[in-house]
């Protein structure tokens, strides 16, 4: 890799920065995974959420192109978010995502358990 590329040019900065957030990559699995869902419908599977922080992200996501919002002129008022064509494109890259989470997750499992047995060892060979 070229170590002169400024952050704005490096691509895999920019496609993180895309997604960088506690909330957007739930929010989008979870349009991936039930496709339309009104504001309040995302609101009940976030529970952890503020409205504002959900109103922010989705906005975010709105002016990245990887989300639409539809707003029907009705009493109240009714608001619903579904992914773009463009956004759909990003389900092989949440699937290779989830997949690397569960991996390393796993991973740093297992070298906390090798760090205990080590730790474990260096106790007994101290005791002897």
């Amino acid at each position: 890799m070229n170590d002169n590329i400024k952050p704005q040019q490096c691509k895999v900065v920019n496609a993180l920065d895309t997604l960088l957030g506690k909330w957007k990559p739930i929010i989008l699995q979870h349009l991936l995974a039930e496709g339309t869902l009104r504001f309040n419908e995302l609101r009940k599977r976030m529970p952890n959420i503020t409205q504002r922080m959900l109103t922010l992200h989705l906005r975010e996501l709105e002016e990245q192109d990887l989300i639409n919002r539809v707003v029907y002129p009705q009493v109240p008022p009714k608001v619903e978010y579904s992914l773009t064509e463009y956004g759909k494109t990003i389900e092989p890259l949440m699937e290779a995502l989830h997949q690397w989470g569960k991996s390393h997750l796993q991973h740093i499992e297992n070298v906390k358990k090798s760090d205990l047995t080590k730790d474990e060892g260096n106790k007994e060979a101290s005791i002897h």
